[in-house]
Formats: C-alpha cells, sequence, structure tokens
C-alpha cells in the first residue's frame, strides 16, 4: 500500500499549501504560490457473459460468468508559473469468475478480462495481492509526471498518456495502449513511462514527440527493442487538418499520412500506415465519415468506417496453427494493440440524444472477411450530476470458427464463443 501513503502524502502537502495561498496578503508569494487541483471517481462495473454449448469457456467456466470491478481513481494536480504536476492513484478490485482464464488460457488469441500490470513499463508502479483464482486488488500509480511550458513549447515526463491518428473507431496510427473498439468505457487511457514534447509554430501547426521506455517482461531489462521513438507533424491546409508520423515502435519502424476534411455537412477522417517488421512490410488504414442532423426533434450523429489491417489473418484462417504463422499479429494482439483478427472491417454507428440526459448508442462492427459480427447497444444515461449509468448489451454474430462467431480451439469441437453479454457501470465523480 506504499503508493497509497505517498498519494495521501500528496493530498497532505496540497492541502497546507492551498491554506497558505488562501491566507496570504496580495503580494509576490501569493502570486506565485502553488495551485492546487484534487478529484476523482468511483465506478462499479458488472460484466455478465454467457456462453454456448460448443464454447470452450463453457467447459471451464459453465455456461455463464458474472464479473464485478470497482475502481477508484484520485487524481492530484499542481501548477506553479511554468511547472505543474500531475498524479492519479488507481484501486482496482476485481471479483470475477473469469479470472482463472488467464491462467488457463496462457496462449489464447481473443482477449480476456485480465488484471493490469507494468511488466512491460519502465518504472513498476502497481502492485496486485489477494485470491488470483476469482479475486485480486491492485493499486497503481496510473499518471506520475511532471510538465513545463513555454510560449512556444511545452514538455512532459513520467507516467501519461498520449492519443495520435484519426480513426474513431479503429486507431491503426494509435499504437500507444489504443483502446479496443468494442470498449464502451473509454474515459482514461492506460499511462506509460514517457518524455513527451511538443513545439508550436507561428503558423499554427505543431512538431510532438514522444519516447517510451519499456522493459523485455521476461528479462525485466529496459531495451531498445521493447522501447518507443515516435514523432508527429501536425499541419492545416485551409480548414482541413493533416498528420505525418515517423516512428520505431517495438524494433518496427512506422510511417504514416493521416487527417480529417470537410466535406459539405459531412467530417472526412483517416489514417494509413505503413510497417517495416522483421518478417514483412504492413500497410493498413482506416477511413470514416461522419455526419449529424435532427430527424424527429432529436439530434443524431452517425458514422461509417473501414478499416483496413495489414497484419490480420486472409480468408477467415483462425486455426491455431495458422495464427502461429503470423507472429506479427500475435505480437501486437498480446501487446494489447490489436484487437481484431482477420484483415477488412466496416463500423457502422449513431448517437441518438433520446433528452439531453439519455443516449442511445447502436453499433455494428462487421468482418468482412468471414462474415460475421458484433452487434452493440449502449444506453448512457447522467442520472443527476456527478453520477452516470452505463450499460451495453453486446451480441455477437455469426458462424462456427468465425472471429465474432468463435474461432477454433485446439480442442476438436470446441471454439472460443461466447453468447450475448451485458456490461453495465455506474460512475460518480467527485
Amino acid at each position: 500500500m506504499y503508493w497509497l501513503l505517498i498519494f495521501i502524502a500528496l493530498l497532505s502537502m496540497g492541502f497546507s499549501g492551498a491554506s497558505r495561498a488562501d491566507s496570504e496578503a496580495p503580494g509576490d508569494e501569493a502570486r506565485h504560490a502553488t495551485d492546487w487541483s484534487f478529484s476523482g471517481h468511483l465506478k462499479y462495473r458488472l460484466l455478465y457473459q454467457a456462453y454456448p454449448d460448443n464454447s470452450l469457456f463453457r467447459d471451464l467456466l459453465g455456461s455463464r460468468s458474472t464479473d464485478n470491478d470497482l475502481d477508484l481513481r484520485l487524481k492530484a494536480s499542481a501548477s506553479l508559473e511554468r511547472w505543474d504536476f500531475k498524479a492519479d492513484y488507481q484501486f482496482i478490485a476485481v471479483r470475477g469468475d473469469s479470472l482463472p482464464l488467464n491462467s488457463l488460457l496462457p496462449g489464447v488469441s481473443r482477449p480476456l478480462n485480465s488484471v493490469i500490470s507494468d511488466d512491460r513499463r519502465w518504472w513498476n508502479l502497481t502492485h496486485s495481492f489477494g485470491d488470483t483464482d476469482s479475486t485480486v486488488f491492485v493499486h497503481r500509480l496510473d499518471r506520475l509526471n511532471i510538465g513545463f511550458t513555454t510560449e512556444r513549447s511545452a514538455w512532459r515526463f513520467g507516467r501519461q498518456a498520449i492519443s495520435w491518428g484519426n480513426g474513431m473507431v479503429f486507431t491503426p496510427m494509435d499504437v500507444f495502449n489504443p483502446f479496443d473498439p468494442a470498449a464502451v468505457d473509454k474515459e482514461y487511457k492506460t499511462g506509460d513511462d514517457m518524455l513527451y514534447g511538443q513545439y508550436g509554430f507561428d503558423n499554427g501547426n505543431d512538431l510532438q514527440g514522444v519516447a517510451i521506455v519499456r522493459r523485455d517482461p521476461i528479462t525485466g531489462r529496459v531495451e531498445q527493442e521493447q522501447s518507443s521513438l515516435a514523432f508527429k507533424y501536425h499541419g492545416f491546409l485551409s480548414v482541413n487538418e493533416y498528420d505525418l508520423l515517423a516512428a520505431e515502435h517495438y524494433g518496427d519502424r512506422i510511417i504514416g499520412l493521416g487527417g480529417n476534411a470537410s466535406l459539405g455537412g459531412a467530417v472526412w477522417r483517416g489514417d494509413i500506415t505503413w510497417t517495416r517488421t522483421d518478417l514483412d512490410a504492413v500497410l493498413s488504414l482506416v477511413t470514416s465519415v461522419s455526419y449529424s442532423w435532427n430527424w424527429g426533434g432529436k439530434n443524431i450523429s452517425g458514422l461509417l468506417e473501414y478499416y483496413h489491417n495489414g497484419f490480420g489473418q486472409k480468408h477467415g484462417a483462425y486455426a491455431p496453427v495458422d495464427l502461429l504463422r503470423n507472429p506479427d499479429l500475435l505480437r501486437r494482439v498480446a501487446r494489447g494493440e490489436t484487437f481484431t483478427l482477420a484483415r477488412n472491417y466496416l463500423a457502422a454507428s449513431a448517437t441518438i440524444e433520446m433528452n439531453p440526459l439519455f443516449l442511445l448508442i447502436p453499433t455494428l462492427f462487421v468482418n468482412l472477411d468471414d462474415p460475421s459480427a458484433l452487434a452493440q447497444l449502449v444506453a448512457q444515461c447522467d442520472i443527476k450530476q456527478d453520477l452516470l449509468f452505463i450499460a451495453a448489451l453486446n451480441i455477437p454474430i455469426g458462424p462456427d470458427g468465425s472471429e465474432y462467431g468463435g474461432i477454433e480451439s485446439s480442442i476438436e469441437g470446441r471454439y472460443f464463443s461466447s453468447s450475448p453479454g451485458v456490461f453495465a457501470q455506474l460512475a460518480w465523480d467527485f
């Protein structure tokens, strides 16, 4: 619990500093007093999942599983002239039927409900304890960084999060802890240990750079082949925007081009990346069109997005022996950079404002190579100020052997398949 003690100490320093600033008379000392800010959230999540008769998950867990998660985040920030400091403490408690899958199926290519760790990160700021069979407790620092800002530049060192690219659902240019396209809660991205810098030009363009230091999860040593160095130039062409990317990521070289433009009342966005690995040169891209309108007195925004995953499997070949022939894909799945197995996808989504406090968000993720699909319906309700409820129904569609219908396992007649599942979350911000 030593990270919690550190965080509490920071809070104590902040409160005493705030009291001193409030009591100062106007003058130099008051003007240069540290400005502290404190906030946080508490989230409870319920995940219910059913499994069909031929599912390997059913053999291991039974006909259904229920997971309960509690996520407490305490946030502290301070600023003094050009300097600022941020720290986010997390306490996560998980009581889940699906937790044993991580030890029973360590090599599975499908993402499982796993507990976060810092095995790859430069700093080990995560500690877990408890009964690992069904219950685990985690406390960690998800943000811990210091920044310095000038008129032209901004620098930040420490654990932080960064998002690049123009994909709305699929994000080939965003390789730093991207969100699962089907994730319901995308409020906070997991932080990495990095040095980030940004320089602004007179014309409004800017150059961003990031250096992320990582360890080999097996040896525990910091290695260049596990780290990342990336630069992105963001520019304007009239009212349109473009991005240029150059990066070395886990030993692979990446070049990217992206942007967004207005098309009448719609907005086009897109990214294309070229990755040179030890085995191949891979091209991936995403392109989308979004549009907002009013229908029946309700505000609606729609999105249609196509994604080509150059690392994906061809012709729906997901058998274990086929996946083993594609180590570039498996490495990205294991690192949490890729959440899809095939090459071509289409996502269609709409956000319907039933009233200012209640949103319905139907989404369809379609694998164009199977074909199979995942239908998702999200309902979001602002119960009251600082209290938000989100619920989602996920329905996989497709035959046995397809990605969303359930890929083959190494056991004949058994698939990594799921029936409809439910996600529910109640979040309180303070």
